[in-house]
């Protein structure tokens, strides 16, 4: 029978070495977490519930978001009993921001049990989930402007607003001293995001170099498909110079606070991975709920699709890292918001956008990496922005304040861009045929 004190190592008894990877993306969201009182959980003589009520303890109320769960079933009854179509959609956003901090802590949790290797993996491919998850079911129901203006609301978001706030914050409670950071790691994430940006913009150069929506179609689709796969290839390659060759880059910025505190795994192996499979199918049906209603919203509220799609939905849905990565920055601990900032911007560009586009291909979806003008365009200046801002491995409060602007200014187009700019199954060039 496992201690009182710690029940949930009754499942992990002969894993006597454990190791853990924590990368700046886990740190983040472990600014929002909070210790479980378990004093009541001791009393109780059967080991099995006490190890679950343990478990449940751990997962649901160990973290400042707690108070957002009851509206996890809020959103469901919505659903099943008919509710407008506005407020499902606005419960199952505000849902997703606590399942999401979750899904971070068992990450977490696993990769004590796995390894650095293993722990690393895992990270990179659950850092984004509900993002992949919402994309699919968009792609399932064809509504590919979904898709597009989601994914790239994620990567302004985290490099427009998450690292505008998480500098102009550090600057002003750091005001009598510079704040550094290590320009390394910024350096391989630019590179990777400029990778992105050109894969993204041949389509749309190449449509216009053609002059025919006809002719250009399908060799776009083609180009798309060609490029995404690259992407993938880099994104490999950019893991395996993160988890093994120069692991160091990623490493240094969160151990100095790890050797502070040293933390040990709150739940067993098992219960973490059956904890995992839950709360992903959890946001899974969450995220079904999101396509399946966010058109009836911006209808409702008389808001744009676009703005939706590109300012809400990555705000709401990623707030629980979004904060870790700002509070991290009032600590002067900018590494560890750059790897959330920069780490995040590039595993949806270079993971999720070119493996939504090769999904779709499976689906029989016509899925480019065509953005349209506008959307390509916002993306450019704003990679090129935090690629200036990152150059002299400085920060303060007035570089915040600029990429805030850019993310306002970008907003405000969108806000007042009232049409989808494509239907569904069509390619846009951003060129229209003589």
């Amino acid at each position: 029978m496992a201690s009182l004190q710690e029940p949930w190592l009754a499942e992990n008894s002969g894993n006597s070495k454990m190791r853990n990877s924590r990368m700046a993306h886990n740190k983040s969201s472990s600014s929002l977490r909070k210790k479980s009182d378990l004093t009541l959980v001791r009393r109780v003589r059967c080991g099995l519930l006490r190890q679950f009520l343990a478990n449940l303890q751990e997962v649901l109320l160990g973290t400042k978001l707690a108070i957002l769960f009851p509206v996890v079933p809020l959103a469901i009854a919505a659903h099943y009993f008919r509710f407008g179509r506005a407020w499902v959609f606005a419960l199952s956003l505000i849902a997703l921001t606590p399942l999401a901090e979750r899904l971070s802590f068992l990450t977490e949790q696993i990769a004590f049990y796995t390894g650095p290797t293993v722990g690393g993996l895992l990270n990179a491919t659950c850092g984004n989930a509900t993002e992949l998850i919402i994309a699919i079911f968009a792609l399932a129901q064809r509504k590919i402007a979904v898709v597009k203006y989601s994914l790239l609301g994620s990567i302004l978001s985290n490099m427009l607003l998450v690292l505008g706030t998480s500098f102009f914050c550090g600057g002003i409670a750091n005001l009598r001293q510079e704040q550094k950071y290590d320009r390394r790691q910024a350096d391989v994430n630019s590179l990777m995001l400029l990778l992105a940006l050109l894969c993204h913009t041949l389509p749309l150069l190449f449509g216009y170099a053609v002059g025919s929506d006809a002719l250009a179609a399908n060799p776009i689709l083609q180009l798309s498909r060609a490029s995404s796969i690259v992407m993938l290839i880099a994104y490999v390659a950019y893991l395996v110079f993160q988890l093994f060759t120069h692991r160091q880059l990623f490493e240094d910025q969160v151990e100095a606070d790890d050797d502070a505190s040293e933390e040990s795994p709150v739940i067993g192996f098992w219960s973490g991975f059956v904890w995992l499979v839950v709360m992903t199918l959890v946001i899974a049906l969450l995220s079904e709920y999101i396509v399946d209603s966010i058109e009836a919203a911006s209808d409702s509220w008389g808001i744009s699709m676009s703005f939706i799609s590109i300012i809400v939905l990555p705000i709401v849905g990623n707030a629980a890292e979004h904060a870790g990565a700002i509070i991290f920055a009032y600590k002067n601990k900018l590494d560890i918001s750059l790897g959330v900032a920069l780490g995040s911007a590039t595993q949806i560009s270079m993971l999720v956008v070119p493996l939504t586009v090769v999904v779709a291909w499976i689906m029989g979806v016509k899925m480019s990496l065509n953005f349209n003008n506008l959307e390509t365009g916002s993306l450019a200046v704003s990679i090129i922005a935090t690629a200036f801002t990152l150059q002299d491995g400085t920060s303060n409060y007035m570089k915040g304040l600029i990429l805030l602007l850019c993310y306002i200014v970008i907003g405000a187009c969108f806000f007042v861009l009232r049409d989808p700019l494509e239907p569904p199954n069509v390619i846009p060039l951003g060129h229209k045929s003589a």
